[in-house]
């Protein structure tokens, strides 16, 4: 089974997108960017989905962090978030998101295509 990461500190909006998802790949979850960034290099995920609002680091600090990391840099990231008013979608997607996806998710089906679809782009 394909392998893929949240970073999300809402334990409601995770246990969502693992429900959502869990059939289809293996999660590895983390509740903040930190933990993420320490366990990302050896958690053999083929994309994460990053929360924007996050404790102790916000997900555009991690997604930086991640970039400049050798060893995870080339993951796809879909920013995860409630930031979704005109102009969010470009903001993030200029930040170096590969994706943006708004919450609360409503469209389940849309999540599992564009996770699909991220991953199939990849190899």
């Amino acid at each position: 089974m394909r392998r893929i990461a949240i970073v999300e500190d809402n334990p409601d909006n995770l246990m969502l997108a693992e429900a959502i998802l869990g059939s289809i790949y293996d999660i590895v979850s983390y509740e903040n960017g930190p933990d993420a960034l320490a366990s990302l290099p050896e958690a053999n995920v083929e994309l994460v989905l990053l929360d924007i609002s996050l404790p102790r680091m916000d997900g555009v600090a991690v997604l930086e962090a991640i970039r400049l990391d050798d060893r995870i840099k080339n993951l796809p990231i879909i920013a995860l978030t409630a930031h979704a008013m005109v102009g969010d979608r470009e903001k993030y997607m200029e930040k170096g998101f590969d994706e943006y996806f708004t919450k609360p998710i409503v469209d389940f089906n849309a999540l599992i295509e564009l996770v699909k679809r991220m991953i199939d782009r990849t190899g």
